[in-house]
């Protein structure tokens, strides 16, 4: 079974970072393009980050110059680093995959293009003074 489990959210003051990590069960991680995606509490889910295949990057403009993502493919894991943390941050992150190689990590209209599966449960990050 496909699975990708996420971990490393908490609370943390603004300004503060935090680490999240994406790991997969059942699949090699370096075969697929992997994205973070956020729910705030009331919103749509929007994509954050998004490593493809061959290593490139992307980013929504919120969290660009604030957040990174990387791949450790020797340990199945992809990561998503996360610095000077605004109240804006705050909601559920999971991670995803996408096994096609149309779309890269093109976005659009807040999202991501692809079909993307394995979801994780996702892990919460909250963001409060």
């Amino acid at each position: 079974q496909l699975q990708l489990v996420e971990s490393g959210g908490g609370l943390v003051q603004p300004g503060g970072s935090l680490r999240l990590s994406c790991a997969a069960s059942g699949f090699t991680l370096d075969y697929y393009t992997i994205g973070w995606f956020r729910q705030a509490p009331g919103k749509e889910r929007e994509g954050v980050a998004c490593i493809a295949r061959h290593g490139s990057t992307n980013y929504a403009d919120s969290v660009k110059g604030r957040f990174t993502i990387s791949r450790d493919n020797a340990k199945n894991t992809v990561y998503l680093q996360m610095n000077s943390l605004v109240f804006e941050d705050t909601g559920v992150y999971s991670c995803a995959a996408e096994g096609g190689e149309i779309y890269g990590c093109a976005y659009f209209r807040g999202t991501f293009l692809g079909t993307w599966g394995a979801w994780g449960q996702g892990t919460q990050v909250t963001v409060s003074s």
